[in-house]
Parts: structure tokens; C-alpha cells; sequence
């Protein structure tokens, strides 16, 4: 297949930062935050009226909302519960299977990381500790809109079922004939949801953090959104618990010449088929993949059927950076933080031990990232848009929470009562130095 040159470098970035590394954060900054929250102001006002209406009106206020955003009236609100087994048993048993085998591998993983009581003996005897607990209630949003994401299901689903929480509800927007997408209803069959709600967009986030007469108000919403899902869940923010602030998907990944070429493109076009906000990047040390790289994308997209989205995404967050060494394409990775990256090196173990912000590390030539998306084990909803620099990936703890536990002894108040009486005066807090002092009299008065 001929290519016009013209494809191979219309609007792709390709910097060559051998001598200098500067013009690539300059982009690679660019890049984070092309989806800056705090410049829509006119989402926001919108998402804001619209969780007000849901606070006011409750049912009324969601069946009025989805008719006006996605052209159907949800009468029920809720999905049947036979529809949901209904879409299992219609699952091609190819598909069926590759669902459970992703839930098996989800929850073995998941199960490691559940988190341990403590309970420590101090100096003077007293117990000092900390319990963990599930939340009650836990709500699971799953965007349809370009596609829809059974995987989405299960890697929410099952760390609040592994944490232990009660009960989970799920909302999803449905299509304009009120249906939810069967495959999604698989995976929640599967995952053992049975509560789902055919809402989406910020009436659906409100919904879950408010309550209505027909959806319980929940204690932690989790699962990505558009715009309007991520303001939503910004503003609950504090009345519920939340996972993230999820941003457009990203990519980053750094290659040497041990690289395959069709790898590299089939890996950057599968982060570009999310959404033309979605951000692919490349940093090499091989300056003759330049060329080819781009060859093979062009080839790829050849009767691909998210071309469209896949060239906007490339043309305008695509980005590849000729390095000088693997250092600086770690330094220049640990600047961007990316949600994905993937070390398509010789010796990825050794450059992984310089990554120290990364919402998943994909090692080698047979890892990439779609065995995270769909069924590795990790959770695949991962910090985005550069917050993987203090933030981690979705998990079990994303559903529990945990209480301290303090039992002081006589000794142990006695020994400590000065200290934490000059601390409590320190601070101008009468009181609390007085509840230390009453006890320590008292006791001093029974000898």
C-alpha cells in the first residue's frame, strides 16, 4: 500500500531532543493538561444546576433530565433483573468465557491487597491500632456513549465485592430505546450486580450521592465519565466518597532497537481509538523509527474502523521524542506521569526501577497494554493527566476505610499527661489540657 508523505507528517509531533530534553516537557506539560477542569466554568454551572434538580425533584427530576440528554424516558429507572440474566444467557459461550476468566483473574488479584488489621502494644501498655471495614454502600458508573466497557464492569465491581460491601449500584445511560448494551449486563451478571439503573451523565452521579426515591444515596462512587460525569463527581465530592477525577486515556511508551515496529503502532492506535482526546507518545533512542512508525500507523489505519477518531487524537496529542539515552526518556516519562506506560526495551526490568510515577508499568515485548485493560489482574482505572504523581490506581482501600483504635492505659495517661498537657496549652486549648489533668488528679488523690 502507497502512502502520500503528506499522511506520514501532517500534524504528528516529532521532536529530536538528543542535545536537549526541554522542548519535550514544554509538550509533554502541554499534553497533562489538555483538560484542565478548572477552565469549564459553563460545564460547570451546568452540571451544578442540574445535581441541584436531582437534589429537588429525586426521580422526577432523572426521568425529565434523560429524556432531554438521551432522547428516551426511563420508565422503569431500573434494568429488570431477568433482563440482566436474560443478557447472560444470549452471551456466546467464547465470550461468556473470556468474561469469567477475566473476573477470575481480577478478584485473585484484588484479593491481594486487602488490607490487615493492626493492634500494637506501646511503652506503657497501652494498645494503639487501626480496623478497616468496607463502606456500606458503593455506586459503579459505566459510561456507554463511543462504546461500551463490560471491562469497566468487572474492574470496578470487583474490588468493592472483594472489600466487602453490601450492596452496589450500578448506572449506566442506555441507548435511545432505553437498552442497556447486552455484553455490559454480562459482565454485571457475572460480577453479581444486580442492581443497575438505566441513568447516566451528572443526573446519574447526583442520583448516588443524593438518593432518590428509587436509587439509594451510596457511600463511594467510582467508575470514568465524560466532562460532565468528572465535574459531577468533583462536586459530591466530600457529601460521598470518590475514586478519581478520571482525564482522557494516555499512552506512553518508551522503545530501543529491539523494538518491533508494528508493535509500537498497534499500541499507540489502541490508546487513539479511545477518543480524540487521547493521548499517544513515543520516546526512542532509535531515530531510524521515526519514519517507520509512522509508515505502519498509516498502514494500520487502512480500513480501520475508528480511523477517524484515531487520526484526531493522533494528529493533535500524538507526540515522539528522539532521546539520547533511556535515562532521559525515563526522566521525561517521570515529568508526564502517564497513565500507561510500556517499556518496550531490551532490559525493562532495569529501566522500571528508575519510573517512579506511573499509574501502570507494562514490561517488555509481550505485555502490552490490553492484557491491563481487560484481565491481567490490576486494576485498569489508573491516575490520568499527570496525577499519578500522588495517586494510584483504583483498588480495594478505594471501597474500604479504615478506624484508628487508641486504648491507654492508667500508665500509659500518666506517663504522657505532661506532654500532651503542653501541647493541648501550646495550641490555647483549655479543655482538652484539663481532660488530662482531671483524670491524672483523680488518680493521684485515690493513693
Amino acid at each position: 500500500m502507497r502512502i502520500p508523505l503528506e499522511r506520514l507528517t501532517q500534524s504528528r509531533k516529532i521532536l529530536n531532543c538528543t542535545k536537549d530534553p526541554q522542548e519535550a516537557e514544554g509538550f509533554l506539560d502541554k499534553i497533562a493538561s489538555r483538560t484542565s477542569l478548572d477552565s469549564q466554568e459553563q460545564a460547570l454551572t451546568a452540571v451544578n444546576k442540574i445535581l441541584e434538580e436531582v437534589k429537588q425533584s429525586g426521580d422526577d427530576a432523572l426521568i425529565r433530565l434523560t429524556k432531554q440528554f438521551d432522547g428516551f424516558a426511563p420508565k422503569p429507572l431500573q434494568v429488570n433483573p431477568k433482563e440482566i440474566a436474560q443478557a447472560w444467557n444470549e452471551t456466546p459461550k467464547e465470550l461468556q468465557d473470556s468474561l469469567f476468566l477475566a473476573k477470575t483473574r481480577i478478584e485473585e488479584f484484588h484479593k491481594n491487597q486487602f488490607p490487615k488489621d493492626f493492634l500494637t502494644k506501646g511503652a506503657h501498655g497501652e494498645q494503639l491500632g487501626r480496623r478497616w471495614g468496607p463502606v456500606n454502600k458503593a455506586g459503579i458508573y459505566i459510561p456507554g456513549g463511543r462504546a461500551a466497557y463490560p471491562s469497566t464492569v468487572l474492574m470496578n465491581a470487583i474490588p468493592a465485592l472483594v472489600a466487602g460491601v453490601e450492596e452496589i449500584i450500578m448506572v449506566s445511560p442506555a441507548n435511545q430505546t432505553g437498552k442497556l448494551n447486552k455484553t455490559v449486563l454480562a459482565a454485571a451478571h457475572v460480577s453479581g450486580i444486580n442492581k443497575i439503573f438505566r441513568i447516566g451523565g451528572a443526573q446519574a452521579i447526583g442520583a448516588l450521592a443524593y438518593g432518590t426515591e428509587t436509587i439509594p444515596r451510596v457511600d463511594v462512587i467510582s467508575g470514568p465519565g465524560n466532562i460532565y460525569v468528572t465535574l459531577a463527581k468533583k462536586s459530591v465530592y466530600g457529601q460521598v466518597g470518590i475514586d478519581s477525577l478520571a482525564g482522557p486515556s494516555e499512552v506512553l511508551i518508551i522503545a530501543d532497537n529491539t523494538a518491533k515496529v508494528e508493535q509500537i503502532a498497534a499500541d499507540l492506535l489502541a490508546q487513539a481509538e479511545h477518543d480524540p482526546l487521547a493521548a499517544s507518545i513515543l520516546l526512542t533512542t532509535d531515530e531510524s523509527l521515526l519514519t517507520k512508525v509512522n509508515y505502519e500507523i498509516e498502514k494500520q489505519l487502512h480500513n480501520h474502523p475508528r480511523s477517524e477518531i484515531c487520526r484526531k487524537s493522533l494528529n493533535d496529542w500524538g507526540l515522539i521524542v528522539i532521546c539520547k539515552d533511556l535515562e532521559t526518556c525515563a526522566a521525561l516519562s517521570n515529568r508526564f506521569a502517564p497513565e500507561h506506560l510500556e517499556l518496550l526495551i531490551a532490559n525493562p526490568l532495569q529501566l522500571a526501577s528508575k519510573i517512579k510515577n506511573a499509574g501502570a508499568i507494562f514490561l517488555g515485548h509481550w505485555s502490552p497494554e490490553a492484557t491491563g485493560d481487560y484481565l491481567a489482574g490490576p486494576n485498569h482505572t489508573l491516575p490520568t493527566s499527570g496525577t499519578a504523581r500522588f495517586s494510584s490506581a483504583l483498588g480495594v482501600e478505594t471501597f474500604m476505610k479504615s478506624t484508628s483504635i487508641i486504648n491507654f492505659t492508667e500508665e500509659a495517661l500518666i506517663k504522657t499527661s505532661n506532654a500532651i498537657i503542653q501541647l493541648a496549652n501550646s495550641e490555647g486549648l483549655h479543655s482538652h489540657a484539663n481532660s488530662v489533668k482531671l483524670r491524672i488528679s483523680r488518680t493521684s488523690s485515690n493513693d
